[in-house]
């Protein structure tokens, strides 16, 4: 885990690793959220990449009645 400062502006250098690991390119957008007392970021990704993004998830639970 690294530590990042925060500028004048408010804004932070996101650090190296964490860039390569999700394969963040500059100009790219990321959305923001306040969750549970801290800061998460993200990134939004263009449709062709989501594209089997939930393979092998489980959906075998039981539906309510009127969404099948």
């Amino acid at each position: 885990m690294e530590t990042v400062k925060i500028s004048s502006k408010f804004q932070v250098v996101i650090p190296h690793e964490a860039r390569e690991s999700l394969r963040l390119r500059p100009g790219q957008r990321v959305r923001v959220f306040v969750y549970d007392g801290r800061l998460e970021f993200i990134p939004i990704l263009p449709m062709k990449e989501m594209r089997g993004f939930a393979r092998g998830m489980d959906s075998s639970f039981e539906r309510e009645k009127d969404r099948y």
